[in-house]
């Protein structure tokens, strides 16, 4: 697949691992292209908004699969647009094969982000927004990725890449993300 032709490259990973920088810097590097924000759909809920601290209660499960679910509707307007979708959100364990089932029969690249805890704490520490708050710690999250996440796609250890070195690699290995 030609890197003109439209597709749906899915940038996944714990916070702070670098996916929005990452994904804005990827969809640059596409002649049409999209830079569809996961987050923006639980933002939008204006009251009712479940927590996503500790551990999911149903109702931010229901909301986390209806962030997803549009996401992926989203994607495929865009995607039926002519436009390819860099679609970015942390999506781990489980909640990553019922996405790739919403993106069932459309060209989708999986690119799994994965710096070390450290390099996660110390983007974190350095960035004007906090991810890490009521309990959830860098440790959880990076355990929930590698143990619980199906390894499908490109998984890239960024820890000592610049995020246009990682917008770089995932362009030039886009084949490999291909699921």
């Amino acid at each position: 697949m030609a890197v003109d032709e439209p597709r749906t490259i899915l940038i996944t990973g714990v916070m702070a691992a670098g996916k929005s920088t990452v994904a804005e810097l990827v969809a640059e590097r596409l002649p049409r292209s999209v830079h569809l924000r996961g987050d923006v759909f639980r933002r939008m809920i204006v009251n009712g908004r479940a927590s996503f601290t500790g551990a999911l209660s149903s109702e931010a499960v229901e909301q986390l699969r209806l962030r997803y679910s549009l996401a992926a509707a989203a994607a495929e307007g865009y995607l039926r647009a002519g436009f390819s979708v860099v679609y970015q959100d942390v999506i781990l364990g489980k909640y990553l094969e019922e996405v790739l089932r919403l993106h069932a029969g459309r060209p989708l690249h999986v690119v799994v982000l994965c710096p070390t805890p450290a390099a996660v704490t110390a983007r974190e520490a350095a960035r004007g927004k906090v991810g890490y708050r009521g309990g959830i710690t860098v440790g959880e999250l990076d355990r929930a990725l590698r143990e619980h996440t199906p390894r499908v796609g490109l998984w890239l250890d960024s820890s000592l890449q610049s995020a246009a070195e990682t917008a770089d690699r995932i362009i030039a290995d886009l084949e490999a993300a291909r699921v």
